[in-house]
């Protein structure tokens, strides 16, 4: 039988209602000859009640026993919606990331997925089980140990198992109905994207949009798998929510499909830094071994040998940042004067894969910014981005302003 993949998140598995509502969805796939496999996340708020009693009990916590504790959220959620199935005549198990088995690296925390062998939920489908629930975010070490792939991990479990298992498509069902321009929180004006671009919503997911985790977008991508971003709280058509595939079967698009942002982001800035070959890498390279999400990075123009070095990061990465660089200085890695940090900055970008072949975006973007008194701190560009760094309070200003120039609201 054809496998469909159906991935529920924290919202739409929060109460014992909720999986009985999301359970009859499943029903229907099954009822059309799927076999289904169900990833779920755990019930909404239960995550982050575990990391509470996590950081409480062990504020230097062993990465390993963080997962074993943080892990048990989508156990219970997989265990009761398999139950619940059980309670429809649906033939349903529940299976734990080891149970599969799930294969990861030990990078415990933000673990990366090697494997899914296909074998063992195969030997069940065809012994008569309909619905594989699988817990999300989760697998094991190739030492034994359970491991978690990250927050918002659950996405990227449902994409692996869609390309291991060769499924038709994988359906995520979350609180909204679908990938939209910008957050309808900030402008009522946003609309709905019928389908968009791998690489597009990869760029959005990057960038601030919350709807997809950004490495469930890359698998997807590389694997050609077929995404549907779906609401679990709306009836549902064929043509519901918003398709994710290859750009290549999308008609027509907009010059720039949406407008992203980040709001907690830092500019931090090395003043007065030797001007010397492997001075980059002397400052990134321990960065990144800091565990440091570096974005825009700018040099200005060397002047008697000294240059200023300015990057973005994460809010909650600058005590961080702090450190690594500091460090670095005190071996006598790097020399500079100062490190200034501005955490009062946010991230806006315009994304679209019609940039390749449409130019004045840049200038549209910038002039539209200028005519609201916006100052640009930094500027970063891709072949389909263009992302600027502003002041935090003219952030939900500048997405509106954006999306109107755009114009965002009319179809292609």
């Amino acid at each position: 039988m054809p496998v469909l993949v159906m991935k529920f998140g924290g919202t739409s598995v929060a109460n014992l209602d909720r999986i009985r509502r999301v359970a009859k969805r499943v029903g229907v796939e099954v009822a059309k000859g799927y076999d289904v496999i169900v990833i779920v996340s755990a019930m909404s708020g239960k995550t982050n009640e575990l990391v509470g009693w996590v950081n409480e009990t062990s504020p230097l916590y062993d990465a390993r026993e963080y997962d074993a504790v943080v892990s048990s959220g989508e156990n219970v959620t997989a265990g009761l919606m398999a139950l619940t199935l059980q309670e429809m005549d649906i033939p349903a198990r529940s299976w734990q990331g080891w149970q599969v088995p799930l294969k990861t690296n030990s990078a415990h925390s933000q673990a990366r997925i090697e494997e899914i062998p296909p074998d063992n939920i195969r030997a069940k489908f065809a012994e008569g089980m309909r619905v594989a629930v699988v817990a999300g975010f989760q697998g094991i070490s190739p030492e034994g140990r359970i491991t978690t792939l990250g927050r918002g991990g659950s996405d990227t479990t449902a994409v692996a198992f869609a390309a291991a298992f060769e499924a038709e498509r994988c359906d995520i069902y979350t609180d909204v109905d679908g990938v939209y321009t910008t957050d309808p929180r900030i402008t009522s004006k946003a609309r709905k994207l019928d389908r968009i671009a791998f690489e597009e919503m990869l760029e959005l997911a990057s960038l601030g949009a919350k709807v997809l985790q950004t490495r469930s977008v890359e698998l997807a991508m590389r694997y050609n798998v077929k995404l549907r971003v779906l609401s679990s709280f709306e009836e549902q058509s064929d043509e519901a929510g918003t398709l994710v595939c290859a750009e290549e079967e999308i008609m027509e698009s907009n010059v720039v499909s949406g407008i992203a942002y980040s709001r907690d982001e830092a500019k931090m800035t090395l003043i007065s830094v030797a001007d010397r070959p492997g001075i980059a890498a002397a400052i990134f390279g321990p960065l990144s071994e800091a565990g440091v999400n570096v974005d825009m990075i700018i040099q200005n123009i060397s002047e008697e040998g000294r240059t200023d070095m300015t990057f973005s990061c994460p809010t909650d990465q600058v005590a961080r940042a702090e450190k690594a660089v500091q460090e670095a200085k005190a071996r006598g890695d790097i020399n500079y004067r100062e490190l200034v940090a501005d955490t009062n900055v946010s991230k806006v970008s315009a994304v679209g894969i019609g940039m390749r072949s449409q130019s004045g975006v840049a200038a549209r973007m910038f002039k539209t910014l200028s005519d609201e008194g916006i100052n640009i701190k930094v500027i970063a560009t891709s072949e389909i981005k263009i992302s600027v760094l502003i002041d935090r309070k003219y952030m939900e200003l500048a997405v509106q302003a954006l999306h109107d120039a755009f114009e965002l609201d009319k179809t292609a």
